[in-house]
């Protein structure tokens, strides 16, 4: 660790930076199109979540595998993986606005699902890259937090871009209609590649010789201990599977909700929502410039409890109440700007929860990143529970699921994230 921050890898940080754009690009996109694919198909709120939980199911199948790939190939290996494919699965789903009506659906949820592997596998490698070129501590939860504003960036455009290319008319909207956006996404795919490829990126965490010999003999001593000996990292695990959660339900749900108001529509509702990521971008900021400063208990734990607050206006707030943008005649529901606010909250929490959850691992982090990236499945899972809450109960009281996952990080932060098995040996 005392090496990595001796040298300087500023091309190798700005390599991962890009890699967090691609992967808030590509799932908030698909996050985005809940929108098309509930009135193209006529399917229910919570079916309209079925590409996200496509996205996102994908990480609780690749995110284990995703981390032996890493320890035995190594970062660039791994991350030329994730680019080429999710390139293939951004292009399956441009292909399902232009095949048969009956098989669009499938198709449009098989490339989803696809483009959910290259997520997972960009994921695992960013996160941990970033830690340790920062040599882990604040430092590391300081470049973590910086690189998810260029994550926000690729957030923020997405919805936008969709919304846009929508229009004002939901019933008439078309998976064709974002075409331009999948091939701008799978444009940006192919110069990562490129890039990448080009780049000479350090491997502090790929097998040895000696190590790689010794598994091919079946000569592996095997380690009694593992990530999961770790119980804040358990319980880091399942924060994380909350997190996602409630990173993507916030916004999906408020895009239907918008949508399907006559006076708000779908080009006005992906850009509020485009302002969340917005928010989060500025949060992320903000949380780079006093990650060195501030512990990340202290970070998650207050925000953890702004969060609820805002939900909670966003929850009983009448929707009746309404107020105009600045500077033009559209209006909106007051409730929808703490909505926006929330991204301020959410911001934070990924970098805060890994930075608790991977400290003191030592050799055990790349195998912790692989389970992390399976908890990520919770971005999947939980926006589809608040769908069908919101086909049950109605839009804004599907947000009690989310009240409920906030709490839970709370909890982690206060009582949760402390190592209580600093006997296990990590070297």
């Amino acid at each position: 660790m005392e090496n990595v921050q001796k040298k300087s890898y500023a091309l190798p940080i700005a390599v991962m930076f890009a890699l967090f754009f691609m992967i808030a690009f590509v799932t908030n996109f698909a996050g985005s199109m809940g929108v098309i694919v509930k009135n193209q198909f006529g399917a229910s709120d919570a079916l309209s979540q079925l590409g996200t939980l496509a996205n996102f199911i994908a990480y609780a199948f690749m995110g284990v595998p995703a981390g032996i790939i890493l320890k035995r190939k190594g970062y660039k290996f791994t991350s030329l993986l994730a680019v080429t494919v999710g390139f293939i699965g951004v292009g399956i789903q441009f292909l399902s606005g232009y095949v048969a009506p009956h098989v669009a659906f499938g198709v449009y949820v098989s490339g989803a699902f696809v483009a959910g592997f290259s997520m997972c596998l960009l994921n695992i490698v960013v996160n941990p890259m970033l830690n340790t070129l920062g040599g882990g501590g604040n430092r590391g939860n300081q470049l973590i937090q910086l690189g998810g504003s260029c994550n926000s960036i690729g957030g923020t455009i997405a919805p936008i871009l969709l919304g846009y290319l929508i229009g004002g008319s939901v019933e008439n909207a078309k998976v064709g209609d974002a075409a331009p956006a999948m091939i701008i996404a799978m444009a940006i795919f192919a110069l990562a590649f490129v890039i990448i490829a080009l780049t000479s990126i350090p491997e502090p965490h790929m097998e040895t010789a000696e190590e790689k010999a010794a598994r091919l003999s079946g000569n592996v001593k095997k380690d009694k201990y593992g990530p999961m000996s770790f119980r804040h990292f358990v319980l880091g695990a399942l924060a994380i599977f909350f997190y996602v959660g409630i990173e993507v339900g916030i916004p999906n749900m408020s895009n239907l909700y918008m949508s399907n108001l006559d006076w708000v529509g779908p080009a006005i509702a992906g850009t509020v929502v485009g302002f969340y990521w917005l928010m989060m971008m500025c949060g992320r900021l903000i949380g780079s410039a006093i990650g060195g400063k501030v512990s990340s208990k202290t970070m998650l734990t207050t925000v953890s409890l702004l969060a609820i607050a805002f939900v909670m206006c966003l929850m009983f707030i009448p929707a009746t109440v309404k107020v105009t943008v600045p500077f033009t005649e559209y209006t909106l529901p007051l409730n929808m700007i703490f909505m926006v606010l929330c991204g301020l909250c959410t911001s934070v929490m990924w970098g805060g929860i890994f930075n608790l959850a991977a400290e003191g691992l030592g050799k055990y982090t790349p195998a912790a990143s692989g389970i992390f990236m399976a908890l990520v499945c919770g971005g999947g899972i939980i926006p589809a529970l608040q769908g069908w809450l919101a086909d049950s109960v109605g839009y804004l009281s599907s947000y009690w699921l989310i009240v409920a996952c906030l709490l839970y990080l709370l909890y982690y932060a206060l009582v949760g994230c402390k190592n209580v098995n600093k006997d296990i040996p990590t070297e």
